[in-house]
């Protein structure tokens, strides 16, 4: 019997993907590079089930119903072209492929007209959520060939993660729209993570609070509309976690050495390429960079004396919510220059990105996936035109309300010597986007004046450019 679905890559990602795609009922295919890979699974998580392994790429293809749909889970760069590349000969017109990693959305796009030039369907599509999210229902970011998406769609539908609104996936936009989304995605993640260990730095070394201290507020936390999501609940958990080989709280046992794998990065030069802030992402790049100058810090921290770590105020506990209202509007600042750098990128590129339904994609499966996901949907539906998010009624006056405790917190870690990079870039993201005017009108006058580059003037009308001669205004 033909099988209706092909997966390339069985490490984690794409052996989770093929079993997730079999329990919904479609007889699936597996391919993996080194045919010891197939066999292990094949007799292990694959047995039993409706999936065959063939041994050679030749017989995988031979395997599957037209048109094939052949998802491929494999390292971004080199490795999926080369498998790309592989597939080519072996297929037909109307076969489609899907790139299912974290590619870069520019090399989405140069696939996407390769392969359509020849008859072929290629869809590359984000997948968010992880390990548990790809065997249970994650969230699916595709792009692409269109007429590929609606093939598959009765089998993406199907695999991904269910809210009250629908299957957490839709059709992105052509070309490399669905990894640009997963793109941005990841860097609201990248602030998102930033910004809660920002809080927990102030809470653990500034309050001086026990990890069940901070494993109770983060749970309540959970519950609360502002910051009920999947990071805030899976903090709780780190926090009460005990490494079994010596009792200690494992988290406090952690290098803090901070990992990253490339999205964060390429959603901030894609930003300085279209033009538009997102101080908060980058101060979360910036800070895991940071971070891997561990030595470095070491021997700087027995030379460089800054304040003593320490909270003298007298109630704690309501600090505590001043923290948790900085880290609500915070998050809001990180989200609202997500959607904004989307909005721009859809314009540039002729993505045609529906907003409102990419919030509500993210309602489930993926990582970012929080409660007020719902209102940035509502938000976008109730007015398509919204430049930023912080302008939505409810998210202004959510923020109004709380910058009071935004600030004080700012002011207590920079008091008492503890770096929030994210916190600060997002208060000063706020207080830039809310003036209006900044001081930029001197650094024109200093261009002008050293490289004769021509500014606007303010009582002159607009696209009208004067140059002075600074060096010669009499004293």
């Amino acid at each position: 019997m033909k099988r209706t679905f092909g997966v390339i890559g069985l490490a984690v990602m794409g052996e989770n993907l093929a079993l997730n795609v079999e329990s919904r009922g479609f007889p699936i295919a597996v391919y993996n590079r080194t045919y010891e890979k197939t066999e292990e699974f094949m007799n292990t998580r694959g047995k039993g089930k409706d999936i065959v392994g063939p041994r050679t790429l030749e017989e995988f293809v031979q395997a599957l119903d037209r048109p094939r749909k052949i998802l491929v889970m494999v390292k971004a760069g080199g490795p999926v072209d080369a498998v790309i590349q592989q597939l080519k000969p072996l297929l037909d017109e109307g076969d489609m492929i899907i790139d299912g990693g974290n590619s870069l959305y520019d090399d989405t796009e140069r696939r996407t007209k390769e392969l359509e030039s020849t008859g072929l369907g290629f869809v590359g599509m984000g997948v968010s959520g992880g390990e548990e999210g790809a065997l249970n229902g994650p969230s699916l970011m595709p792009g692409g060939t269109e007429s590929a998406y609606r093939e598959l769609e009765p089998i993406l539908t199907k695999i991904a993660a269910q809210v009250d609104d629908g299957p957490c996936v839709t059709f992105i936009g052509p070309g490399g729209a669905g990894h640009y989304v997963k793109m941005v995605h990841n860097g609201i993640e990248y602030g998102d993570m930033q910004l809660i260990a920002e809080a927990y730095d102030i809470l653990k070394f500034g309050l001086g609070l026990s990890n069940e201290q901070l494993h109770q507020i983060f749970a309540e936390w959970n519950t609360t509309d502002e910051l009920n999501s999947f990071l805030i609940e899976i903090t709780a958990d780190i926090f009460k976690y005990k490494d079994p080989s010596t009792n200690e709280y494992l988290v406090d046992l952690i290098l803090d050495s901070a990992g990253q794998k490339g999205t964060g990065r390429w959603t901030v030069l894609s930003s300085l390429e279209l033009g538009v802030p997102i101080p908060t992402i980058y101060a979360a790049v910036n800070a895991r960079v940071m971070s891997a100058y561990k030595a470095e810090r070491v021997a700087a921290s027995k030379e460089l004396n800054g304040r003593a770590i320490h909270y003298d105020g007298d109630d704690a506990a309501s600090f505590v919510n001043k923290v948790r209202d900085a880290l609500y509007c915070s998050k809001m600042c990180s989200y609202a220059q997500g959607m904004a750098l989307i909005a721009k990128a859809s314009a540039e590129f002729n993505y045609n990105i529906n907003l409102p339904e990419t919030a509500r994609i993210w309602k489930g499966g993926c990582i970012i996936r929080a409660g007020f996901l719902d209102k940035i949907k509502n938000a976008y539906l109730e007015n398509p035109q919204l430049p930023n998010l912080l302008l939505a009624p409810e998210f202004k006056q959510s923020i109004l309300d709380r910058q009071e405790a935004w600030r004080d917190v700012l002011i207590l870690a920079n008091k008492i010597g503890i770096a929030v990079p994210a916190f600060s870039a997002s208060l000063d993201y706020f207080d830039s986007y809310r003036r209006s005017r900044l001081p930029q009108n001197l650094t024109q006058a200093q261009r002008d004046y050293f490289g004769a580059h021509t500014y606007e003037r303010i009582d002159k009308p607009t696209g009208e450019f004067f140059h002075t001669e600074w060096a010669g205004v009499a004293n």
